[in-house]
């Protein structure tokens, strides 16, 4: 290509006449997001996206009674759900192939190129934590990600307002400290996603809308109180919490204090129903570390840190659990979480002792199935069904016997027997903590310790998410998109009349001081709407939030003269201050109106 044609290209100008398709850098896109491992991928075993999205809507009326099979079942006896796949005649008879052909399609079947039935080929990595990510959860949508960390911040990203694919970084449109220096422990979206709980180090439970503005902030206890029942709210750190799938304005919260308090968003003085925890150890208290409802909303399951894991049933009175498990995990472990099933039988606990199990509260007292040890390092591990219940998605930590340099994987298991079905390695000294699998737009997020999210998504089984961000591709340069002063020297002409005058670049002045109002341009901090620093005031006494329940002000919603005339007839009555001279005090006599007298005589 000669010079003239290199420059005309680079100016977007047409190198030829005649109509021009446009070109789509997606696919490109998609190559650069692919990962280095997903050409070891199995046999194409997975489903549409269309399938998957009726099969979880059909699980989610009906409840999974018999686990949808996306893949070719092994055992003819079992009558498979949905349409069957097509049969190898259909496509000899349809294309009318030889014998020798067969043989070639079923080696390509086969080989490498197939699809992988997991959402795991490529990837989105999200990198603005400083520290380990130890909470993470999408909307109900699948469009936005909230994320907490130990660095004390949490973030709202927006798969829509990010880019990727044109050579942006993405980053959060959001960043903020729920609790000024505790860590997050536990985020989790309401059913509908209007609305997000955030869980720090404190004792108090924050409630914040879908920008990430704080609603309200929950009652703390008073912590010179024996009986748990008696305090307003906790008062000990809280572990995590769960919303009622459905009642939209409840929602429970577990702590250290040995409790599970359920409350409602519309009272944040005082929570609904105390579920106080008592352990056969000495001193009869144990920490709470994880809590859950069940999808129908009948039933409580806790998880303890003397390794019990006990059930409630919401119609009860919670004097007593209605089922314990005992040694469910080692004891003085804390349990990063359980999550029920949809079949509302099934439960599924992730323990720092570095076991998966699964357990069925018909036959409580022990385990259905145990996996094979998994290295954890951080109590805020966890486990999640996938969309269809077949596999058990969670992640393990890098290898400390390796030199500290070993690699985190995130595991997925199977669900019959928990045994191992895939693994994918990330960074070396990378931990997997926090795994996410949305069920509407089939992708997974994992929140690791370098404080990176790793989105994993399927070009072709995955629906949006991940993928909005590959979708804009980068704009080629025009002779548009140069600057002015480039291509053309302004001239400055200050007397010339207002028509004649140059408006193509403005004075610097005006332009300075716009920008200095800008506060993304200036990176001015964004100043606090609500609690502490809000009015100049900083920090606050471990007291103040008891002081102002035990403490309430009224008298700026009464009126003066009625609080005054209250007092009339019992200083009468009772003089206190005039008692003294009440007997020696003169009569008093006021003048007649003469005037008054006039008139009547008229």
């Amino acid at each position: 290509m000669s010079d003239d044609a290199a420059l005309w290209a680079a100016m977007g100008m047409p190198m030829s006449f005649g109509k021009q398709t446009k070109k789509k850098a997606v696919s490109t896109n998609f190559d650069k997001m692919k990962r280095a491992d997903a050409g070891a991928a199995g046999p194409s075993t997975e489903p549409p996206v269309e399938e998957m999205a009726v099969h979880a809507l059909e699980t989610r009326t009906k409840g999974p009674s018999k686990p949808h099979n996306f893949a070719p079942s092994q055992n003819d006896d079992e009558p498979d759900v949905g349409p069957p796949p097509p049969r190898q005649g259909d496509y000899e008879s349809r294309s009318g192939s030889s014998d020798d052909d067969d043989d070639e399609d079923d080696d390509e079947e086969d080989g490498p190129s197939s699809k992988d039935m997991f959402p795991i080929s490529h990837e989105v990595v999200l990198k603005d934590h400083t520290k380990v990510v130890s909470a993470l959860t999408l909307d109900p949508s699948g469009a936005r990600v909230l994320s907490g960390s130990h660095d004390y911040d949490c973030k709202l990203w927006d798969f829509g307002g990010m880019g990727a694919g044109n050579g942006v970084e993405p980053k959060p449109f959001r960043t903020w400290e729920p609790a000024e220096t505790y860590y997050v422990h536990d985020v989790k979206y309401s059913p509908h996603g209007d609305r997000f709980l955030v869980i720090s180090g404190t004792t108090q439970a924050k409630l914040f809308d879908k920008d990430g503005e704080e609603l309200a902030t929950f009652m703390k206890g008073d912590m010179y109180l024996r009986d748990m029942k008696l305090t307003s709210g906790h008062v000990g750190e809280l572990t995590g919490c769960a919303w009622h799938p459905k009642e939209e304005n409840t929602f429970i919260t577990s702590s250290n204090d040995s409790t599970i308090r359920i409350w409602d968003t519309e009272d944040k003085r005082k929570q609904k129903t105390v579920i106080v925890v008592k352990s056969k150890e000495r001193g009869a208290r144990t920490k709470v570390t994880s809590c859950a409802f069940s999808p129908d909303g009948k039933i409580i399951v806790g998880a303890c840190l003397d390794g019990t894991l006990n059930l409630w049933s919401t119609s009860s009175n919670f004097v007593r659990p209605s089922q314990t498990a005992e040694n469910a995990h080692q004891k003085n472990t804390e349990t990063g979480s359980v999550a029920f099933s949809l079949d509302n039988r099934t439960i599924l606990t992730r323990g720092n002792d570095e076991y998966t199990k699964l357990w069925d509260i018909r036959a409580f007292r022990k385990p259905i199935y145990t996996s094979p040890k998994l290295t954890t390092l951080y109590p805020e591990t966890n486990a999640a069904f996938s969309p269809d219940e077949k596999f058990i998605v969670t992640g393990t930590a890098a290898n400390r016997t390796e030199g500290g340099r070993g690699r985190g994987t995130l595991t997925l298991l199977h669900r019959e027997g928990l045994e191992i079905e895939r693994q994918v390695q990330f960074d070396e000294g990378e931990s997997v903590v926090k795994v996410f699998w949305h069920s509407r737009i089939n992708q997974i997020a994992c929140g690791t310790s370098t404080g990176a999210i790793r989105v994993l998504y399927s070009p072709q089984t995955s629906l949006n998410g991940a993928k909005l961000l590959l979708n804009k591709s980068k704009k080629k340069a025009t002779i548009e998109s140069y600057a002015a002063s480039l291509l053309q020297a302004p001239i400055i002409t200050p007397h010339a009349l207002p028509m004649f005058r140059d408006d193509g670049e403005r004075g610097t002045k005006r332009k300075r001081d716009k920008d200095r109002n800008d506060p993304r341009k200036t990176r001015k901090p964004m100043p606090p709407v609500t609690g502490p620093g809000k009015g100049g005031r900083v920090g606050a006494s471990a007291t103040q939030h008891v002081v102002q329940a035990l403490v309430r002000d009224s008298t700026r919603d009464e009126d003066p003269r009625e609080a005054l005339l209250k007092y009339a007839a019992v200083s009468e009555k009772d003089p206190k201050f005039t008692a003294a001279w009440k007997a020696t005090q003169p009569k008093p006599v006021f003048q007649q109106d003469f005037n008054d007298e006039e008139e009547e005589e008229k």
